[in-house]
C-alpha cells in the first residue's frame, strides 16, 4: 500500500482521494478548510502555499496529486506560491508529482489541441499555467523532482458546481424548465472532460513511470457545443427542449463589476466563441484509458443533481 497526498479538496481532489481510498490506498488530503472525517481518508488542514507545512505533510508520500486552484482573480498572486510549495514538497519527499492543469496555456489555436503545441497563450491565466508547467518540467529535467502534468478541458459531472460552465449556472435552471444562458457562442464545438475520468487519469499517471517528464490530456469524448450538451441533458431529464442563449456582453460587464468570477470570465471567453477542442488520444494509446461514454456521463450527472438537497 502506497501513501498518497492530495492537495486540494475541490471536485477533482475529492474524486481522486475517494478513488484511491476505494482501491485500498492510504490517502491524505490537505485543504485550507475543515473537513468531516471520511472512511479511508485522513484530512490535514493547512495552507498549501506554505512550503514548510506542505513538505511536512508530504514527508512519507509516494505520490503527490496537486489539485488545488486559487480563485481566478487571485491566480497571479497565489499560483507562484502554490507552485513553489508543491515543488519543495516533491523534492524533499522524493514523491512523484502529478499536477492537474487545464488547456489555457495554449491560447487560441486552430484545430484540436495536442500536447506538442507550444504554450503560447498571452492571457494572464494562460501564462500563469504555462509558467507553472515550465518550472515543473525544468525541475524534472534537472533530476530534482519526478513529475508529470495532466490537462483537462472544462470539468463536467457529479460534484462539479460553482466552477463549471455546465453546472450551477445551467443544470438547476434546465431541470426547472427555465432558460439557460451560457458563455460565448452556444453552438461552438467545445470539449468537456468528465470529472471521474480526471480522477482515473490522475491515479493512472501517479502509478506509471512512463507518464513522467511530459504533459498529457485527460481522456475526453468528442466535442459538443453547449447547446448540444444541454439539449441532451434536457432530453434525458424528460424536459422540453432546452432554451439556450448566450450571456449578453453588457450583462457580463455589469456582473463583472460585482462578481470577480464573472469579471475573469471575459478573459477566457475566446474558448467559447470559437471551437475549443482537445485531442486526448496520446494518453489512451499509451495507458489504455478511455473516456466514459457520453450518455453515462450525462445520466450520472443528472442523477447527482437530482439527489442534491434543495438549497
Amino acid at each position: 500500500m502506497s501513501q498518497h497526498l492530495v492537495i486540494g479538496h475541490g471536485p477533482a481532489g475529492a474524486a481522486t482521494a475517494r478513488l484511491l481510498a476505494d482501491q485500498g490506498e492510504s490517502v491524505r488530503i490537505v485543504s485550507r478548510s475543515e473537513r468531516v472525517a471520511e472512511s479511508g481518508i485522513e484530512y490535514v488542514r493547512l495552507d498549501a502555499s506554505e512550503a514548510e507545512a506542505l513538505s511536512e505533510a508530504a514527508k512519507d508520500a509516494d505520490v503527490i496529486y496537486h489539485c488545488a486552484c486559487p480563485p481566478y482573480h487571485l491566480w497571479q498572486r497565489d499560483w507562484p506560491k502554490l507552485a513553489t510549495a508543491m515543488h519543495a514538497a516533491a523534492e524533499s519527499s522524493g514523491a512523484t508529482l502529478v499536477v492537474l492543469s487545464n488547456l489555457y496555456g495554449y491560447g487560441p489555436v486552430d484545430g484540436p489541441m495536442t500536447e506538442d503545441l507550444p504554450l503560447s497563450a498571452n492571457t494572464v491565466k494562460g501564462r500563469v499555467r504555462a509558467q507553472v508547467w515550465e518550472r515543473t518540467r525544468e525541475l524534472h529535467e534537472q533530476g530534482r523532482i519526478r513529475a508529470t502534468e495532466l490537462r483537462a478541458s472544462d470539468f463536467f459531472g457529479p460534484r462539479v458546481t460553482d466552477g463549471g460552465h455546465l453546472a450551477s449556472r445551467a443544470i438547476p435552471q434546465l431541470l426547472a424548465g427555465k432558460p439557460v444562458r451560457v458563455l460565448g457562442d452556444p453552438d461552438s464545438p467545445h470539449s468537456w472532460t468528465y470529472l471521474p475520468d480526471v480522477a482515473r487519469a490522475l491515479v493512472q499517471a501517479g502509478s506509471s513511470e512512463d507518464a513522467l517528464g511530459r504533459a498529457w490530456h485527460v481522456p475526453t469524448v468528442a466535442p459538443r457545443s453547449s447547446r448540444q450538451m444541454l439539449e441532451s441533458l434536457a432530453t434525458l431529464a424528460g424536459k422540453n427542449q432546452a432554451k439556450v442563449s448566450p450571456i449578453p456582453p453588457v450583462m457580463l460587464r455589469v456582473l463583472g463589476l460585482f462578481v470577480p468570477l464573472m469579471r475573469e470570465l471575459r478573459e477566457i471567453q475566446y474558448q467559447f466563441d470559437r471551437p475549443f477542442t482537445v485531442d486526448s488520444t496520446a494518453f489512451t494509446e499509451k495507458f489504455g484509458l478511455t473516456a466514459t461514454p457520453l450518455e453515462e456521463q450525462l445520466r450520472s450527472t443528472l442523477e447527482w443533481w437530482r439527489s442534491r438537497p434543495a438549497a
